[in-house]
This record gives C-alpha cells, structure tokens and sequence, in this order.
C-alpha cells in the first residue's frame, strides 16, 4: 500500500514537470526559474532510486512501475535543467544586442 501511494505521488510530480518544461520552453527566459531548484529535485529523485537499489540489495523489492517512474522524473527534471540553460543563452543573446 506505501508504494502505491508513494507511485500516486510520483505520478503528480511527473505530470507537473512536462507543464513546467513546456511553460519554460515558450516564455524563452528564466526568469521565474531556477536551476539549483530543478538540480534539488533531481538530487531528490536519485536518492529515491537510490533507497530503492538499497531495498533491493536488503531484499525487499519495488514494483516496476515506481523505479519506472522515479527515472522518467529524473529523464524530465534533467531536460528541465537544458531548457534553462538554453533560456540562460536566449537571455544572453538578447542582453548583448541590447
């Protein structure tokens, strides 16, 4: 039942994340974001894989669908760190023809 709830709450985190991508993509800036917030998240989510391989190793198993969703997060929290350096360069760009 805990990793069922546990999924629940990495499901809502992996549906919040594309949004956040896509709204960061479009706006073309960073402002409004930051990159030690999405390097947090991601730090947090290669802990949580990491407490699952310690389970794992104790010999307590963790159904797929969690470890898939742990590293779709980290997949999608890691684009997010591309999108704002890619803004980071946008915002230089137009600071130098400023």
């Amino acid at each position: 039942m805990a990793d069922f709830f546990e999924l629940l709450m990495i499901v809502c985190f992996g549906v919040s994340w594309p949004l956040n991508i896509y709204k960061a993509w479009k706006a073309r800036t960073t402002k409004g974001s930051s990159v030690p917030f999405y390097f947090l998240i991601l730090i947090g989510y290669l802990f949580g894989i990491t407490s699952k391989v310690i389970k794992l190793y104790r010999g307590i198993s963790t159904p797929g669908y969690v470890w898939f969703f742990y590293i779709l997060n980290s997949v999608i929290v890691t684009l997010g760190i591309l999108v704002w350096f890619r803004n980071r360069r946008l915002d230089r760009i137009r600071e130098s023809e400023a």
